[in-house]
């Protein structure tokens, strides 16, 4: 889900082929390569989303239609298959963007690129059954909504797109690198509070989203989740309730959008008191790696172990 998404309501890994030695098992130069579809046909399904999605042959002309898929696809080594991506996906750079919109999908738009396989983590406007009706699959991989879903999708993904041992072997680096960063940080004296702003009206994330099961990780506890009343993972908080909330931890995620910095926030009206702002725990996120589910949810999360370490420091 983008940015938008949530406000309201690593580089690409390649995939190297492993040439055959030795005298007696090389083959001509001339001679034609193995079909790379050998493990199809296959069936995945992803919880909440696509549910026995059969694909009888490999896809070669793949559409992402949200920027954390577009992530995935070319981690798992699926890069040379994407022939567009949705108008939000900036990661990585070589990546095919569009003006393709998941939020608004246009089947005819999309159709012209001639696709075997579409991504998209929202069956917006009807969109499986509008794609199906022009033979076009759609493979529904919804938002992560804790770390092992993430994990999970990257192995779907591998699957699908004929690199299922690549999207084991990315699943379970996540998991390590993660586990290793959370256990490697230093634990402070006492629990601490924190704040994520989505933007500067003071949305926020409670802890039933993906981003607070990040910071779950690490002990933290949200004063987004007594606001959230009607349970939508989404609060806007107030400024009285935030300032009398106290955070030790202030997560920027509208740097880009809104220009948030530690200086800013540090120069609102009442917010010098705030434990975050006097003690230097004012930490500026990537926004799009901050609403992310994708691989670089590790960079995310070591994001968070050094503002953690740092104020147990003090």
């Amino acid at each position: 889900m983008s940015r938008v998404l949530f406000r309201r309501s690593t580089a690409a890994l390649a995939v190297a082929a492993l040439a055959l030695t030795g005298c007696a098992t090389r083959q001509p130069s001339n001679a034609p390569a193995p079909p790379p579809a050998a493990d199809f046909p296959v069936e995945v399904s992803v919880p909440g989303g696509s549910t026995g999605l059969k694909l009888e042959k490999r896809p070669e002309r793949i559409i992402s239609l949200n920027p954390s898929s577009t992530e995935v696809l070319y981690a798992v080594g699926a890069g040379k298959q994407v022939v567009a991506v949705d108008d939000q996906s900036t990661f990585p750079a070589e990546a095919p963007k569009t003006t393709l919109s998941g939020f608004k999908p246009n089947l005819e738009a999309i159709a012209n690129h001639k696709p075997d396989l579409v991504v998209a983590s929202n069956d917006i406007d009807n969109l499986v059954s509008g794609l199906g009706q022009l033979k076009i699959q759609v493979l529904l991989v919804p938002p992560a909504k804790t770390l092992d879903d993430a994990f999970a999708q990257a192995e779907v993904v591998g699957k699908a797109t004929g690199h299922a041992a690549d999207g084991t072997a990315l699943a379970k680096r996540m998991r390590a690198d993660i586990d290793k960063i959370v256990n490697d940080t230093r634990k402070p004296a006492r629990a601490l509070n924190y704040f994520h702003e989505l933007d500067n009206s003071l949305y926020s994330v409670s802890s039933k989203t993906f981003i607070g099961n990040v910071y779950s990780r690490f002990g933290l506890t949200n004063i987004a989740d007594e606001a959230d009343k009607s349970g939508s993972g989404y609060p806007q908080l107030s400024a009285e309730y935030l300032i009398k909330a106290n955070p030790d931890l202030i997560f920027l995620a509208d740097t880009k959008c809104c220009g948030q910095n530690p200086q800013s926030v540090g120069a609102r009206p009442g917010w010098q008191s705030v434990n975050a702002v006097k003690n230097g725990g004012v930490i500026a996120l990537d926004d799009d790696i901050a609403s992310r589910w994708g691989p670089r949810v590790v960079d995310l999360v070591r994001t968070v172990s050094s503002a953690v370490s740092a104020a147990a420091a003090k």
